[in-house]
């Protein structure tokens, strides 16, 4: 509201006198308004006692209007009855009014005689205005002063549409009149949209109670008297009403407000009532009024003090003293002269429904101006409840075919009949296109009792007449208003202008539309200009029709102008299957946010914007471009539709994505047209309806692992059997499945039961499902047996451990359970066939007792628990392998290798067989070698061959480490050939981290512990290397997983997916027999296995240690373990063996710095090699000062860092700094002044000086040196005054040792010495601290003093408003919203406000908080949307 008060009070300034006749009003002077100082606007003078008028052409019109008349004797002392006109309208002339629109900044009211007027909202009353200027005011206050202010106010200010309503009578005074054709209203801020709009602005109202009841005294206040008033103030009982009469004030009970309102809402301040008197206090200063309708309504006036008492709207008695076809002539009162015009009269004629002599009850219009003595204008007609019902009947644009002309007059128009009580007038510039000058009662086509064609072009609210037009161009206009244009009609317009922001075009007569600028054609424009030239037509589509906001959008696309698909401009026109055009307006990751007709949204899916759509959508469409689409599916409910660019293409097979004529059940072929990593893309035979088939599901039915079939899979392959399982009509594809294989059924030759089963039988059976130990298999109806993975085969590897689903397998009975009638099952071959069977590979273990310590084993992994590995070696023997076992060398993240049911293979540490406990090892080193004796240097002689692994890799050779021990020696690249020529880089290339070596032994140094290494093929015989081969072959049969967790993965889901599949199978609870044919020969059952190739995983070393974090003194660094990228899983390797080996050479390449990464630098020796590979790296050398001064060495910290800062890079400025800053901190602590002064000049020197000088001061501050930091500071501000960084910093420090006066000293003293342009960011920042460290409500006044002279910086206001919310104040921080939010803003930094408010109210605030910030955004939006829309128009 207070934007629009601003507005108004913009527009009203610059007319000196306007601006103070608002002044007057304003003040509530009871002055009478003075008239305009312009020329005084001539009217037409009044006739009295049958003088005729002055002016020469007002004699024809009399003359015309006396033949009209019947009682030609009746006429001679009769007062002429004439009709108001705008020249007649003077101000200060009192007026009854009736609202026809209510706009957000005046209203528009109809007048007496077809005419119009408005009343801008600062002339509704003083108090309304009054708060409008409060609304200004307060926002420039102090806090204190604003709290008051605040604390005053207990309502908001109203809109006009909450005090006024189409159709209501109004007491008016007129303040201003317009000259026609006037394009800059003096005091309108308002925009007109209309005719009706822009013929109000000739006259300007006002209805201030001061002004309309001027006149009125003390003793007119009778019972009876009505007049209006305005809402001072609420009281508890009810309001205090201005009258505008001196020392009088009115009060209305709240009671009587209910009984008038209806149980309506309170009446706000401000507003305007109409009251009738009820009594007088005994003290003359209070009178008690009433506002029921229906009381007003019959209250009239029999006695008045003065002529000014008579307002208008007053109930008057009258004595009618001449009828005439015009109207009649009354005496007011007795005392005053009236006119009742013809059209302010009852139906029919009056010299047949009134006589002279007859006493009436008439309702004052306004006093006639400039008459002696006065003469009012009255109406006898009853309340124009039926405009509205006319309205309905005869809309605007009506075409009537023949109206009969009922009376002429000559220089204003006709009035015509449209039927019986309805009444038309036509202006006589509408009669005709061609100008007429005069019009004629008895001749011409326009004498009485003529009938012509017109056209409904408005209405006449206060008479209760239609506006009508007979002019040929308005009869054939297509339009007349907003709402008659259709949307999506075909026009031709004419371009009245361009502007930045739109193309305005000329419709039809007034009726013009708008083309934006992503509209102006399917591509986007760079020059319009050169295409829109103003003058020139051009052809136009109907896009959206707004008739509330008078706005008709176009389009000027070619592909929509021209487009005859059909239109969707409603929900109910999107039709499913329906093609259409439509225009992009937004494009997301997934999505193209589409536009219909008439702001019908939709949106089109990432999959169905086209048929091969590489990279984003944004790449292949643009913002504005028209697109054909189909309509796929329509939500009523949500106004959700959505629609396809690749079902609209030519090419797309309508009928393949009419799936209705598939039925879910029936069979189906297919042929493979893709293949993704969980299903594959099929087209149906016949249909070419696209199918989706699970490759789980396909899958199982080839008893195949999921890899497997990934591999073998074709596109082009056709697949049978396949049954429909669901459709999705959306998407246009059905689901498919494989039809489940038919369970075999096998006739026994005996009943198999409980009682004749016997150990050592072979038994068949059917597969039920998997679980935990192994697999169910159903003998018969009622017999089951259970299949250990154990049990499976003789060789874990080779053979089936979970056996497939539903397949049939032989097995002989190992163990009956007649209790559970289930049997435990073998189908091992050396079980089945025990004289003829395959080697057997894994021995079965029944026991713990067969168990040896030492002994290789293998086994499925049982479950992964927190602390290692349980591995299965029989059907009750399980062994754990503690974490420490797993590896070699340490790895953190172990779960992701193991998979449960994965086959490993392990050594026995232990058995412990009274309590059954197993522990198993994965680590490759020898049990015994801890009880050999330790080899040392000493062991070895030179040119002894020893047989190692390469530990390390540098630039200059190996390092190898003999085997068995821990000694380990250097073999140069000088002796890794016999060729002196060749290129020894290459053969270092060859070697990796953990290759088995045979080296000879060159030289050992005992005294400085070395042994260096030859690897030249010259010291080796064949023997030599064959027995190298040898040790590789059995390092390549490790320890740890057999087989890879990824197929073990693939595996377990096949598992899951088939027992699934097998639920009703488990559900089968009918008796089934079944025979095992015993002659069939189960060798081919014991050998049949998958064709699986054995893997093993290549253990890697430790992932590289990456040093993080800032510098710190104590030396404990953060230690993170990350998991080395270089490790991949085996499945990889075992498809693509030579993938292996280039996945080796990249993790070699990122780790080339050995053990050094797997543990933090603990040495001297350490750091030095660590910082020979990241020698700019300031972090390291930190970490080496402080690793010197955990072993006190002083000196040598310090020799370090000048090390450090002659090492690093001179471009590395920010690595110089930190060591610049490490050694004052280290001069700080263990040196002197002198030192800390000589190293702050140093560092001063070489590095940015302001940030050294800083840096020093928070170190002194910091060691707890105050009033060292407090000269650092002061030294610190002197020489970088310019600096506001170190003005802020120095009243920080003030503020942490509590000395807030000397902080606060410094705001002045800075803004002296800095740019003016840094002077707000400094104040915030003073502001800040204030909050954080002093007293918010000082930072609040340094805040408040920012805003004000800045209400623009939005960043500061935001600061504001997050200082306040750490306040936890939700009432404070609502204020600040408002005050903001209150300011002309982008629709963008809006959003962003509002977003940050709404956030706070669900933080610390409460629910309802939250929904009235809702309710403010959508109330903003619909503003600045309705502002925007009257700038364009």
């Amino acid at each position: 509201m207070a934007s629009k008060k601003r507005t108004l009070e913009d527009a009203t300034s610059p007319k000196a006198k306007k601006s103070k006749l608002a002044g007057e009003i304003t003040d509530k002077k009871e002055k009478k308004p003075k008239a305009k100082a312009e020329k005084p606007l001539q009217h037409t003078s009044i006739i009295e006692n049958g003088q005729k008028a002055k002016k020469p052409r007002k004699n024809s019109d009399a003359k015309g209007k006396g033949k009209v008349d019947e009682g030609g004797e009746k006429k001679t002392n009769a007062i002429r009855i004439e009709h108001l006109n705008y020249k007649r309208i003077v101000v200060g002339m009192k007026i009854f009014a009736q609202v026809v629109s209510v706009q957000p900044l005046a209203l528009v009211v109809s007048l007496p005689n077809q005419l119009y007027g408005h009343i801008p909202i600062t002339q509704i009353s003083s108090e309304l205005t009054s708060s409008l200027e409060s609304m200004d005011v307060d926002d420039g206050l102090s806090p204190d002063e604003g709290e008051e202010e605040t604390d005053a106010r207990t309502t908001r200010v109203p809109d006009l549409f909450d005090l006024f309503q189409p159709g209501q009578y109004l007491r008016c005074i007129v303040v201003a009149v317009n000259a026609a054709g006037t394009t800059k209203m003096v005091n309108v801020a308002w925009r007109a949209r209309g005719e009706v709009e822009k013929a109000s602005r000739r006259v300007e109202l006002s209805l201030i109670p001061g002004q309309v009841n001027q006149g009125v005294v003390k003793m007119d206040l009778k019972s009876g008297f009505t007049m209006s008033a305005s809402v001072k103030s609420i009281e508890d009982h009810g309001y205090i009403l201005n009258f505008g009469i001196p020392e009088v004030s009115g009060f209305l009970s709240f009671k009587e407000t209910k009984k008038a309102l209806e149980g309506s809402s309170k009446l706000p301040v401000g507003s305007i009532v109409d009251v009738s008197v009820s009594k007088l206090s005994s003290n003359g200063r209070t009178c008690n009024v009433a506002i029921t309708p229906s009381t007003i309504r019959v209250s009239h006036l029999t006695e008045v003090t003065n002529v000014t008492s008579i307002l208008p709207g007053e109930l008057v008695q009258c004595l009618i003293t001449g009828v005439s076809s015009l109207g009649l002539n009354v005496q007011v009162l007795g005392y005053f002269d009236g006119t009742i015009d013809e059209y302010h009269l009852p139906p029919g004629d009056p010299a047949d429904n009134f006589k002279a002599g007859k006493k009436v009850k008439a309702r004052v219009l306004y006093e006639i101006p400039e008459t002696s003595p006065p003469r009012f204008a009255l109406s006898l007609a009853r309340d124009n409840e039926y405009a509205t019902s006319i309205e309905e009947a005869y809309p605007i644009g009506t075409t009537l075919d023949a109206v009969k002309i009922v009376r002429v007059e000559t220089e204003r128009g006709l009035l015509v009949d449209v039927q019986e009580g309805i009444q038309g007038f036509v202006h006589i510039s509408h009669i005709s296109d061609e100008y007429v000058p005069s019009l004629s009662a008895s001749s011409g086509a326009w004498k009485i009792g003529a009938s012509h064609r017109a056209r409904v072009t408005g209405y006449y609210p206060f008479d209760g007449i239609l506006q009508l037009s007979m002019r040929a161009s308005v009869l054939e206009q297509k339009f007349l208003r907003v709402s008659d244009v259709q949307v999506g009609e075909q026009l031709k317009g004419t371009i009245k202008r361009l502007t930045d922001s739109a193309l305005f075009v000329s419709i039809s007569g007034n009726v013009d539309g708008v083309v934006f600028p992503n509209h102006y054609a399917d591509i986007i424009l760079k020059h319009p200009q050169k295409r829109f030239k103003e003058g020139s037509s051009i052809k136009c589509r109907v896009l959206v029709v707004d008739p509330e906001r008078k706005r008709v959008a176009l389009t000027a696309k070619k592909t929509l102008v021209e487009s005859d698909l059909p239109l969707v401009s409603r929900l109910e026109d999107a039709q499913v299957g329906v093609v259409t055009h439509a225009v992009i307006f937004k494009i997301t990751e997934k999505s193209l946010l589409v536009e219909f007709f008439n702001n019908v949204k939709g949106s089109i899916p990432l999959k169905e914007a086209g048929e091969n759509l590489v990279g984003p959508l944004s790449d292949s469409f643009a913002v504005g471009k028209p697109v054909k689409v189909r309509i796929t599916s329509v939500n009523l409910e949500k106004g959700n539709i959505t629609a396809s660019i690749r079902r609209a293409a030519p090419s797309f097979d309508i009928k393949a994505a009419d799936i209705s004529a598939v039925e879910i059940g029936t069979t189906v072929e297919g042929v493979v047209t893709e293949i993704h990593k969980d299903n594959a893309v099929l087209s149906l035979k016949l249909s070419n309806i696209r199918a989706l088939l699970s490759l789980k599901n396909l899958a199982n039915h080839r008893n195949l692992p999921v890899s497997r079939l990934q591999a073998t899979l074709k596109i082009g392959e056709e697949l049978n059997e396949l049954v429909v399982v669901t459709r999705n009509p959306e998407k246009g594809i059905v689901i498919v499945a494989n039809r489940p294989k038919a369970k075999p059924a096998m006739e026994h030759k005996q009943a198999l039961t409980m009682d004749t089963v016997a150990l050592g039988q072979i038994v068949g059976g059917r597969v039920l499902r998997h679980f935990h130990s192994g697999t169910v298999i159903k003998i018969s109806g009622k017999i089951t047996g259970t299949l250990h993975p154990t049990d499976a085969s003789d060789d874990y590897e080779t053979g089936t451990p979970f056996p497939t689903l539903d397949s049939i397998i032989k097995a002989v009975v190992i163990s009956i359970d007649k209790d559970k009638k289930q049997l435990v099952l073998s189908s091992r071959a050396s079980r089945s066939q025990p004289e003829d069977h395959p080697p057997i590979i894994d021995q079965e273990i029944n026991k713990i007792e067969d168990l040896k310590v030492g002994e290789t084993v293998r086994g499925f992994v049982k479950s992964i628990p927190e602390h290692g590995l349980f591995v299965t070696l029989g059907r009750a023997i399980d062994a754990r392998v503690q974490i420490k076992e797993l590896f070699d060398e340490f790895v953190k993240e172990w779960k992701p290798r193991f998979q449960v049911n994965q086959l490993v293979k392990g050594r026995i540490l232990s058995v412990d067989t009274a309590n059954k406990k197993v522990e198993l090892t994965f680590r490759s080193e020898n049990l015994s070698k801890s009880t050999q004796p330790t080899r040392s240097l000493s062991n070895f002689q030179e040119g002894q061959k020893i047989k190692g692994r390469v530990k390390k890799i540098e630039d200059y050779g190996l390092f190898i480490e003999i085997e068995g021990t821990k000694v380990s020696g250097l073999c140069h690249k000088s002796e890794l050939s016999d060729n002196k020529d060749a290129d020894t880089t290459l053969a270092l290339r060859s070697f990796w981290e953990g290759d088995i070596v045979k080296a000879v032994v060159c030289s050992i140094d005992l005294d400085k512990r070395r042994i260096s290494f030859s690897l030249k093929p010259s010291h080796f015989t064949d023997e030599d290397f064959q027995q190298v081969d040898e040790a590789l072959s059995e390092d390549h049969m490790s320890l740890g997983a057999v087989e890879d967790a990824e197929i073990t993965t693939a595996r377990n889901d096949d598992i899951n997916d088939s027992n699934a599949a097998s639920d009703d199978g488990d559900r089968d609870s009918e008796v089934e027999t079944m025979a095992v044919d015993l002659d069939t020969d189960i060798n081919s059952l014991a050998h049949k296995q998958l064709d699986a190739t054995p893997i093993s995983i290549s253990v890697r070393p430790a992932p590289v240690l990456k040093i993080q974090g800032g510098f710190q003194w104590s030396g404990d660094i953060p230690q993170e373990d990350a998991n080395d990228p270089g490790v991949s899983e085996d499945s990889d390797t075992d498809e693509q063996p030579g993938r292996k080996k280039r996945k080796k050479k990249k993790q070699v390449e990122l780790d080339l710095t050995a053990d050094m990464h797997t543990k933090m630098p603990a040495s001297n020796n350490d750091f030095e090699r660590v910082l020979l590979g990241s020698p700019n790296s300031s972090y390291l050398w930190i970490q080496y000062m402080s690793f010197q001064l955990q072993l006190s060495e002083i000196d040598k910290a310090r020799e370090i860092a000048r090390r450090a800062l002659n090492t690093i890079n001179f471009r590395e400025e920010k690595e110089r700094l930190n060591v610049w800053i490490a050694l004052m901190n280290l001069e700080n602590v263990y040196g002197n002044e002198e030192s800390l002064e000589v190293v702050f000049k140093d560092a001063a020197r070489h590095c940015e000086p302001k940030t050294v000088h800083l840096r020093l001061a928070f170190i002194l501050e910091e060691s707890g040196k105050r009033e060292k930091a407090e000269e650092q500071y002061k030294r610190t501000c002197k020489k970088f005054g310019q600096s506001s960084k170190a003005w802020t910093l120095f009243s920080e420090h003030y503020l942490k040792r509590g000395d807030v006066e000397q902080a606060r000293k410094l705001l002045p003293r800075s803004l002296q010495s800095l740019e003016k342009r840094k002077h707000l960011k400094t104040i915030s920042k003073f502001a800040q601290l204030e909050y954080r460290l002093g007293e918010p409500e000082r930072g609040k006044t340094l805040f408040e003093g920012i805003v004000d002279s800045h209400p623009k910086r939005w960043d500061l206001w935001s600061i504001y408003i997050d200082m306040e919310a750490g306040q936890n104040d939700i009432q404070s921080i609502r204020n600040l919203f408002d005050r903001v939010l209150a300011q002309k803003m982008t629709s963008h930094k809006a959003k962003a406000f509002f977003k940050k408010w709404l956030a706070l109210e669900k933080r610390i605030g409460d629910e309802g908080g939250a929904e009235t910030v809702k309710a403010k955004a959508i109330e903003w939006t619909q503003r600045a949307a309705a502002q925007s829309m009257g700038n364009e128009t």
